[in-house]
């Protein structure tokens, strides 16, 4: 037997009556903007976006330089709630800048284990599997130097490959 809408409205009360979802989830709101703080104090070449909550599957926040805004395109650093890690996107302005530079990435290394586009970007590439959300002040230079890292391979490959 399914659930009716009023029987999920009933369960979501009582974990928010509880407490502990609510904590969690406005601590890792909170760590997406000192994110965004940090990764624009070192990385001033990007313009960087808000930060998005997403509806409790991801919160994001978008980036961009000028190579990136004339090709239509933009990084999302975005925590990925349900796998809770940290994952890097490349994104298009919309569904056909997307699929466009799929047909041109997807054969690249960075989507060498997919078969299809993913739903919502071109590539993604997880930066940090395993965060420890025990430790914040430390927790930060791992995923914007891995972020960093990687859009500078991926605008590499992008400028070699591009059309």
């Amino acid at each position: 037997m399914t659930k009716n809408l009023n029987q999920y409205v009933d369960i979501y009360k009582k974990a928010l009556n509880k407490g502990e979802i609510e904590i969690a989830y406005v601590a890792l709101r909170k760590f997406m903007s000192t994110l965004r703080a940090t990764f624009i104090k070192n990385a001033p070449q990007y313009t960087c976006g808000t930060v998005f909550p997403g509806y409790m599957d991801y919160t994001y926040f978008y980036f961009y330089d000028s190579y990136l805004k004339e090709k239509q395109l933009r990084f999302g650093l975005v925590l990925n709630h349900q796998k809770m890690q940290f994952e890097l996107w490349l994104l298009g302005r919309n569904e056909k800048v997307q699929a466009g530079y799929w047909e041109l990435l997807k054969d690249s290394h960075w989507n060498s284990k997919l078969n299809e586009k993913p739903i919502y970007s071109v590539l993604s590439i997880t930066l940090l599997a395993d965060p420890d959300f025990n430790d914040l002040d430390s927790l930060a230079t791992p995923i914007w130097q891995a972020t960093l890292t990687h859009t500078r391979d991926i605008e590499d490959d992008l400028r070699t490959h591009s059309h």
